[in-house]
């Protein structure tokens, strides 16, 4: 099993994007957060809804995930919030270092 995750979310608003951000990073539970402003498209309560929504995507270690799912579930504005983590087949050996000592608690 991969040693690290990308764990992606997504909010309504840039200010609760940059807030759940912040809180990931100054918990330790990502090393690094991107946040990028995406169109979704979904289904909701019967129908199609079109949104403007923030994307973060937050690197970290696998032994962090729990955690961190556990954080942003109960911080999160959404009512059912979407948390993935996708593995990290490869990457940048310096990289991926970096993420565990900046996720080591």
């Amino acid at each position: 099993m991969t040693e690290y995750v990308q764990v992606v979310t997504t909010t309504d608003s840039e200010h609760a994007a940059g807030e759940l951000a912040r809180g990931v990073v100054d918990a330790r539970l990502g090393a690094c957060v991107q946040v990028v402003p995406i169109r979704s498209f979904f289904r909701w309560e019967g129908g199609v809804e079109d949104e403007q929504e923030w994307q973060l995507q937050i690197k970290t270690s696998r032994d962090r995930v729990t955690e961190l799912r556990e954080h942003l579930e109960e911080r999160h504005n959404y009512d059912v919030p979407e948390i993935i983590a996708v593995p990290i087949v490869t990457g940048n050996d310096q990289y991926l270092s970096w993420v565990k000592e900046e996720t080591t608690p």
